[in-house]
């Protein structure tokens, strides 16, 4: 499944000849400011985990897996109540520049471990552990290709995983009710070239002036944002429109999950 990539309709925050020039910036994809790049969700991508995803959003390319233990952290013992957790790695390969696997080098970097504790406490954010039973669910982000948004892709293929994760709990009769309160997925903007832009590749990651991952529920409930000026402060102004702009590019990426699990 494929999602077809269409214009932004309505971003009440942004003037009239603001418009004109985000729907005809040219970029990655054959896609304006306002658009994400093609994203295509595949489930069941392996056979072992409880839930396995592979997500495509543009040329980033993560193989997402849930998987269950019945079993949690210490401090959880006796209190009936489950966990999430994950982990973030990237292939060797998955940049243009063989890197260390982390394993060799003995440690995780800092930037590994900001990252799945991002994915964890994203994906904590929409369940009810307290349904879970004494149960742990392990999420693992492996990216086997890198083109920017590794993190924010991350995010919206593992609640993909999850879902599938808990559906197994249900179809065993395991749990009665999904824990799981709403959908989650997360998407970059940032300014380039003097212009608000959604969901950033590598080379506009690389050379805009901001930065900023945005991670929303189905609702528009904000769960967490990223920002960081490389340089060149933003306005208030400027992070209106680039909110309005993850906003749209994540109700969108949130049709494109339910479209792969085949709920409406």
């Amino acid at each position: 499944m494929k999602c077809s990539q269409s214009p932004v309709a309505h971003l009440p925050n942004l003037p009239t000849d603001f418009n004109h020039r985000l729907f005809n910036m040219t970029r990655s994809h054959n896609r304006n400011a306002s658009q994400i790049r093609p994203v295509k969700i595949t489930r069941r991508y392996t056979k072992h985990a409880d839930g396995a995803v592979l997500i495509e959003s543009g040329d980033t390319q993560i193989i997402c897996t849930a998987s269950i233990s019945e079993k949690v952290p210490p401090f959880l013992k006796g209190k009936n109540q489950g966990w999430l957790t994950a982990e973030y790695g990237m292939l060797p390969c998955s940049t243009n520049e063989r890197m260390l696997r982390e394993a060799a080098r003995g440690k995780q970097s800092g930037r590994t471990m900001e990252i799945q504790r991002l994915i964890g406490r994203s994906l904590r954010a929409i369940i009810d552990l307290t349904m879970l039973g004494e149960r742990t669910i392990q999420i693992d982000c492996d990216v086997i290709q890198a083109d920017g948004g590794t993190r924010t892709a991350s995010i919206t293929g593992a609640f993909v995983a999850l879902h599938d994760a808990v559906e197994s709990l249900l179809y065993q009769q395991l749990i009665e009710t999904t824990p799981i309160l709403d959908h989650i997925a997360a998407v970059s903007v940032g300014i380039s070239q003097g212009m608000p832009v959604l969901d950033l590749d590598y080379q506009e990651d690389s050379t805009c002036d901001t930065d900023m991952n945005v991670i929303m529920t189905g609702n528009a409930g904000i769960v967490e944002i990223q920002g960081t000026a490389e340089g060149i402060s933003f306005t208030r102004s400027e992070l209106n429109q680039m909110l309005d702009l993850a906003e749209a590019g994540i109700q969108e990426l949130i049709l494109i999950q339910k479209t792969a699990l085949g709920v409406h």
